[in-house]
């Protein structure tokens, strides 16, 4: 577990020495913010959900951004091998790029908590389903970047990895429900029913409601973890090319 957190926090602050890193919470706060504006009026209904929605779907460029380099910048510059040297596990290694990302994950909730804040104090929420929400979105991007770890293992081309992250994360959300709603599904209802359950959003819903359902909660662990998985065996093969 050391060794996983020190691994960590190495990551962290390399996302920090980022551009990217910066550009990616630029943009993330100001449409945030913008989208809370647009939705925050006189009658309007003292809820986050519709921002929530909003936030998913600003998740699916920005994620990738954030974990493209992961493991892939390890290779490109060559810093794999000393890293490899090191009495630490793949699975300790792709751990510990995870949680990195994940802390920089933390740092992108900021500002929709201060928009929660702000919220508090012009009106009466019930923070209940705002909390709860927050929650989903924060297994929605453990995944997507469970994801990018993979993606990110695979190649030393950070736009590759963005790419392949990209096109992941569509399969798994509006790329399903679009799949689900096509006319050859209906005569086969074991594709259909997959489909919606591997639809991000759809298990995403249910947190927006304010509900935590115990299948959403498992979802988004077992999917995380089987990335995750994913990631380390790639790492594993790589190491013996």
């Amino acid at each position: 577990m050391p060794h996983v957190l020190t691994i960590a926090k190495r990551e962290l602050s390399s996302l920090f020495f980022s551009p990217v890193a910066y550009v990616v919470l630029g943009l993330f706060g100001f449409g945030t913010a913008l989208l809370f504006l647009a939705g925050f009026g006189p009658g309007a209904p003292a809820e986050m959900r519709n921002l929530q929605w909003s936030v998913l779907w600003l998740m699916i460029p920005l994620v990738p951004a954030i974990s493209m380099r992961l493991i892939s910048e390890e290779f490109r510059s060559g810093t794999i091998e000393p890293l490899m040297t090191l009495p630490i596990s793949d699975t300790q290694v792709v751990l510990g790029k995870w949680l990195g990302a994940m802390g920089f994950f933390l740092t992108l909730m900021v500002p929709i908590a201060i928009l929660v804040a702000v919220l508090g104090s012009n009106a009466n929420p019930d923070f209940g389903p705002i909390l709860v929400g927050m929650l989903g979105l924060l297994m929605v991007g453990g995944l997507y970047l469970a994801i990018g770890t993979f993606a990110s293992a695979t190649t030393q081309s950070q736009i590759i990895a963005f790419l392949l992250t990209t096109a992941m994360v569509l399969a798994f959300s509006p790329l399903a429900v679009l799949l689900a709603r096509a006319g050859w599904v209906a005569d086969r209802p074991w594709i259909k029913q997959g489909l919606f359950y591997i639809n991000v959003f759809g298990q995403f819903d249910d947190f927006a409601k304010g509900i935590i359902d115990l299948g959403r909660v498992v979802f988004f662990i077992s999917g995380t973890g089987l990335f995750l998985f994913f990631a380390t065996l790639t790492l594993q093969s790589r190491r013996w090319r």
